[in-house]
């Protein structure tokens, strides 16, 4: 009897979609964004809440390339650029209705960026009705990227056809973690708080580039990734990595991961246990808010 099986989940893109999107955003690195890093004029960087919250030629050129390519090959689906949402906010609302929606970090950690730091990406997710259902981020500068969808565990894809399956790290004792807290985007009430647990880290930190926080915790380099600006470009895809790779997602409140939530603390960790050590911790977080009025945010 096959009747009480399990329907098998269909890859939201195929194989050809999927490399036509991965060729679109390495186009868009190679014309838009590499040739401006460290090249950059003052007049091309502009601060959108605050001076550590930027936007360059660079995020607009590269997403509205992205864009446009995204709605030739799939005009029916709901796509939302960072810079775009940023201009528009109401177009998230569309996402937990649309069947196929996209998602684009152009250029994630801009500050790195237009301060000529090498530590950014680009990050793509595909959701449906706001679930993340595939992500890609890509490595402009090194040429590669992390990749999964609902259907298949994540891997990293270099050059010269180099690939290798990822798997998160084991669990490890809360003073031998890595984990990355965006602390200054925490309210300030909160934020002393969560900083006198340091301590009891191994080593707690940020990069300020949620596309390699990411990347690394699906690669097994960290153990866990803590947020509370639910801006949904700096999460979808890479939340989608961290699962496919072995890993645990949840607000510290519980709930699942969806595109539509936007408050909260996200904490994504290498596996369920590790989830469970940090957010016993970081329990009195549930008691509050994260602030949506944050002066500072991730690119």
């Amino acid at each position: 009897m096959t009747d009480n099986l399990p329907m098998p989940i269909s890859a939201p893109l195929t194989r050809a979609q999927k490399t036509s999107l991965i060729n679109l955003v390495r186009r868009a690195a190679r014309s838009e964004i590499l040739p401006r890093f460290r090249t950059l004029d003052p007049t091309d960087i502009s601060e959108k809440t605050s001076a550590l919250d930027l936007v360059t030629d660079a995020d607009e050129m590269a997403e509205a390339m992205i864009t446009r390519g995204l709605q030739m090959a799939f005009p029916s689906a709901v796509i939302v650029g960072e810079e775009a949402a940023s201009r528009h906010p109401d177009i998230l609302d569309k996402l937990a209705e649309a069947e196929m929606g996209f998602l684009i970090d152009p250029v994630d950690g801009t500050w790195n960026f237009a301060n000529g730091l090498s530590v950014f990406g680009t990050m793509v997710a595909v959701t449906r009705f706001g679930k993340p259902v595939y992500g890609l981020i890509y490595d402009p500068l090194n040429d590669d990227y992390v990749t999964a969808d609902e259907a298949t565990p994540s891997f990293w894809q270099g050059p010269r056809g180099r690939r290798r399956s990822l798997v998160t790290r084991e669990t490890r004792p809360l003073d031998q973690m890595i984990g990355y807290i965006h602390l200054k985007l925490m309210d300030a009430e909160t934020q002393p708080k969560v900083a006198a647990l340091y301590p009891e880290i191994g080593q707690p930190t940020a990069l300020r580039c949620s596309a390699h926080e990411y990347r690394l915790l699906a690669q097994g380099h960290c153990d866990f990734v803590l947020s509370p600006k639910m801006t949904p470009w700096d999460h979808a895809a890479g939340t989608l990595l961290c699962q496919q790779a072995g890993g645990h997602v949840a607000f510290l409140d519980g709930r699942e991961y969806s595109t539509s939530i936007r408050d909260g603390y996200l904490l994504s960790a290498a596996n369920e246990e590790t989830w469970n050590t940090v957010a016993t911790k970081l329990g009195f977080l549930t008691e509050t808010e994260a602030d949506p009025e944050a002066d500072t945010k991730e690119d």
